[in-house]
C-alpha cells in the first residue's frame, strides 16, 4: 500500500487545514472611503503592533508582519490547529495614490486600522 504525505491528506480532506499549514498567510480586510481619504481595516487578531510593518507605494499599501503561536513553548499536543501563525502579507491597491497621505494607525480588538488621509498641500 503507498503512504501518502500528510500534508496531502490533509488537502484533499481538509483544504482549509492545508491553508492554515502555509508559511505566509493573508489577513482579511475591509476598505472604506471616508470624507477625508481612506481606511483600512486588517483582521490582526493576536498579533502583536510590534510585528507589523506597513508600507505604501504609489496606490498600493502592503502590511506584513508575523503573528506568534505563543502557547507553543509550553510543549503542549496539539488536537485541532486552524489559527494561521508564522508570516504573513497582504497588499491592497486603492484608486488613488497614497505616498503622500499622512498615516494614522491603530489596534483596537484584533483590528489594524489604518486611516490614510490627503495632506492638505494635494
Amino acid at each position: 500500500m503507498e503512504k501518502w504525505p500528510l500534508w496531502w491528506i490533509r488537502a484533499v480532506s481538509d483544504p482549509q487545514a492545508c491553508a492554515a499549514s502555509r508559511s505566509t498567510w493573508q489577513p482579511n480586510v475591509d476598505i472604506y472611503r471616508t470624507a477625508a481619504g481612506w481606511l483600512a481595516k486588517f483582521d490582526l487578531a493576536g498579533v502583536r503592533p510590534a510585528d507589523v510593518e506597513i508600507l505604501r507605494e504609489g496606490a498600493w499599501l502592503r502590511v506584513r508582519g508575523q503573528r506568534r503561536d505563543l502557547t507553543a513553548r509550553q510543549a503542549l499536543a496539539s488536537y485541532s490547529l486552524e489559527i494561521n501563525y508564522n508570516q504573513f502579507e497582504r497588499a491592497v491597491r486603492l484608486p488613488a495614490e497614497i505616498e503622500q497621505a499622512s498615516m494614522r494607525t491603530e489596534f483596537e480588538e484584533g483590528m489594524l486600522l489604518v486611516w490614510l488621509e490627503a495632506t492638505a498641500d494635494r
